[in-house]
């Protein structure tokens, strides 16, 4: 496979099914772009504002905005976003939580563990 890359590894029938740590983020930040409230993505919250800014071309990407964790055949992922404002972020956060999970485990076949949401702004879009 590529350098430095995960991968999920699904035992099927006759063989196996590898799927890259890149398609479970990008099936990520399709289902939680299509929840109500949720204003964007951005890179997770380890930095400083500056460099949110400075790599607000990649955050808006979906860029480190989603942190996943995998373990046999389970995942556990984190995901960084903003909140549009007016929405409630416990009800947009839960909404993200059940579209991400449902999501990725129809599209891989893998279980979901957890999805951790870090609200990181509001936005007044």
């Amino acid at each position: 496979m590529a350098d430095n890359k995960e991968y999920m590894i699904v035992p099927v029938e006759d063989g196996t099914i590898h799927i890259s740590e890149e398609v479970i983020a990008a099936i990520a930040v399709g289902a939680v772009r299509e929840v109500e409230g949720v204003s964007g993505m951005m890179t997770s919250l380890g930095g400083s504002v500056a460099d949110l800014v400075s790599n607000k071309k990649n955050a808006q990407k979906g860029a480190k905005s989603v942190k996943i964790e995998m373990d046999g055949e389970t995942l556990a992922l984190d995901l960084y976003l903003t909140v549009a404002y007016g929405h409630a972020i416990p009800e947009v956060a839960e909404n993200a939580q059940k579209a991400v999970k449902s999501s990725i485990e129809a599209m891989t076949g893998c279980t979901v563990t957890t999805v951790n949401i870090h609200v990181g702004g509001v936005t007044m879009a």
